[in-house]
């Protein structure tokens, strides 16, 4: 990706002058007539987002009038590298380092744009911004690369995004930060003891397979990352409408997290052993299609009768994350786009977060409200477990009623968890479904930022 970012200003440099809405009125009093003027002519009220162009009397700019609700505010920056004419900009503000680092944060999103497969692209001189003051310049890069991989993982359609491909998208990454990785495939699954991965995605043309990373001194804190890599999802033989297949590409949302939040840790060189486990698959109908009321034996060994072949990603999941507790990892984390259930809890904007640790939940939680991550944490709470009850099995996939459909499902994934391990779960949406500023319509990554920010607060630079 390309941020148009400049080092230094110049004399044709036009300056943006950010306005909080809640000052915007004292603002105002200050200024001279013409400006007075101009901004009851234009009708800019200094809300979240609205700009107003103010020109000199030769009709050049002048200067960038930006709303927005606090220096802090990344998506009303966010609007401008596709509003603002070709030129050069420089904020005009006083800010801290995370107000300077989030400002250029929301111009780079703002820059995003996924072209892959437009045959046309008519070229467009995009404007520049000099770089703000203190601004943290690795960290906007490193989060905007990594926002930018989560997009396009996700924006790619299923016929070039499928187990293969994902796996070579884990490769490219662990080859630029100098990470070790295994990719299990087809039967080398069972051999291995990855019984559900195998299950799941043994129907598709395109084999399944674990795809396995690591990085970082052994010694140091373990950390591991589990993410459902489904990249297509059919329902299997519970099998989807047309229309809830729609968007199925993104099923693979938590996948394309992880390696997102993977580049950030090894990107930073935290202080961690990190692991990166993704079950990559195609839920698909034919012949030797997973059926309802079959029972697999997991790798915990937990038996598992299948209530419906459209909860795949918690099947797909749960042999990963066994594999990532065998290690008592100081942390294990997942995403995934696991249930329709969290987004009516939460809606489309809003990660919805399961987590065994008081303390880290805390820190999540706060990490989002401070970075514009926004997180919700849903309860685990243990008296629904028996709605898991299975007259054959150990525990069913799914819950007999159609209530609490997000805690059954993180649940069942706990039973994949020791007690003794700090584990956080979220179920994501991984798309934005209208487009907004520095957002636009397809792929997003939710959560990933306020979880590194806890990372690097608990675990350090090396």
């Amino acid at each position: 990706m390309t941020y148009h970012f400049a080092n230094s200003a110049d004399r044709r440099t036009v300056p943006i002058i950010p306005i909080e809405t809640d000052v915007f009125n004292s603002w105002l009093k200050k200024q001279d007539t013409s400006m007075r003027l101009w901004v009851k002519s234009t009708g800019f009220k200094a809300k979240p987002g609205s700009m107003s162009l103010v020109g000199r009397n030769d009709g050049s700019l002048a200067k960038i009038l930006l709303g927005l609700e606090s220096h802090q505010a990344l998506w009303s920056y966010a609007s401008l590298p596709l509003k603002l004419p070709a030129g050069k900009y420089r904020i005009d503000a006083r800010m801290d380092r995370a107000g300077a680092t989030a400002a250029a944060l929301g111009w780079a999103l703002g820059c995003y744009k996924f072209t892959k497969y437009k045959s046309k692209i008519r070229p467009i001189k995009m404007p520049t911004l000099v770089w703000p003051k203190d601004c943290d310049r690795k960290m906007v890069i490193r989060t905007a690369d990594a926002t930018a991989l989560v997009r396009d993982l996700i924006n790619i359609p299923p016929e070039d995004m499928g187990p293969p491909e994902l796996s070579s998208a884990a490769r490219k990454l662990a080859k630029r930060h100098g990470a070790k990785i295994i990719i299990l495939i087809g039967n080398n699954l069972l051999k291995k003891n990855y019984p559900t991965i195998h299950m799941v995605g043994r129907a598709a043309e395109k084999a399944p397979r674990l795809i396995d990373m690591t990085w970082g001194r052994p010694n140091a804190p373990k950390v591991t990352l589990v993410g459902k890599g489904v990249c297509f999802d059919t329902g299997g033989l519970d099998l989807k409408s047309a229309a809830g297949m729609l968007r199925m590409k993104k099923d693979m949302g938590g996948a394309a997290h992880v390696l997102g939040l993977a580049h950030m840790i090894m990107d930073a060189n935290l202080n961690v052993r990190l692991r990166v486990l993704i079950g990559a698959v195609e839920n698909s109908v034919s012949g030797n299609a997973y059926r309802p009321s079959d029972v697999i034996r997991t790798r915990k060994g937990i038996t598992v009768e299948v209530g419906n072949t459209d909860a795949e990603g918690r099947l797909v999941m749960c042999d990963a994350i066994a594999e990532a507790d065998r290690e008592n990892p100081a942390m294990i984390a997942d995403f995934s786009t696991l249930t329709g259930a969290a987004r009516v809890a939460v809606g489309t904007d809003i990660s919805a977060m399961f987590c065994n640790d008081d303390s880290i939940a805390k820190d999540i939680y706060e990490a989002g409200e401070d970075l514009e991550d926004p997180i919700w944490r849903l309860p685990l709470y243990s008296n629904y477990r028996h709605l898991l009850n299975s007259k054959v099995a150990d525990i069913n996939n799914v819950s007999e009623g159609g209530f609490a459909g997000a805690i059954t499902a993180a649940l069942f994934l706990e039973e994949f968890v020791s007690k003794n391990t700090k584990w956080v779960h979220f179920d994501i949406m991984a798309w934005n479904r209208t487009a907004r500023p520095g957002r636009p319509v397809g792929g997003e990554a939710m959560g990933m930022r306020a979880i590194y920010q806890v990372l690097e607060d608990r675990f350090k630079v090396r």
